[in-house]
């Protein structure tokens, strides 16, 4: 079954939004590879909801504004896993707290050093994805 999910690429302010907020997964699948914060849409719930929720529980920030970017889809197989992923972007308030369980660091990070590390699901089209977007601003 394909589920609905959310991702959002946080930047600390709108001055910086070449600085992103990237999180370490705990849990399967992509244990250990770095990623937007996201999760599912739940019922019920629209999507913004769901973007702003997931930032807040992952982060511990409060997404301001956050503003569609697109989706992409996320088919991977072997984890027999399926998403259509729905991509926000925004600034991030308040204090960094990574969620104990499911994020075991976090960190601000230029687009430039986030390229350079393993990056969970699609996230790497996700981040391309936003690169076109600040380009054609």
């Amino acid at each position: 079954m394909v589920k609905a999910t959310v991702t959002a690429i946080i930047s600390p302010s709108e001055a910086e939004r070449n600085i992103i907020l990237l999180t370490r997964r705990t849990v399967e699948p992509f244990r250990g590879f770095w990623c937007f914060p996201g999760g599912h849409i739940d019922s019920g719930e629209t999507a913004e909801n769901a973007v702003i929720r997931e930032a807040a529980e992952e982060t511990g920030l409060d997404l301001e504004s956050p503003e569609f970017l697109g989706y992409c889809d996320e088919i991977f197989p072997e984890f027999n896993f399926h998403a259509v992923v729905l991509m926000f972007h925004g600034t991030g308030t308040g204090s960094l707290s990574p969620q104990e369980g499911e994020v075991s660091d976090i960190s601000w990070l230029s687009i430039r050093e986030a390229h350079s590390l393993k990056l969970a699901f699609n996230h790497q089209e996700v981040l391309k994805r936003y690169e076109q977007y600040l380009a054609s601003r």
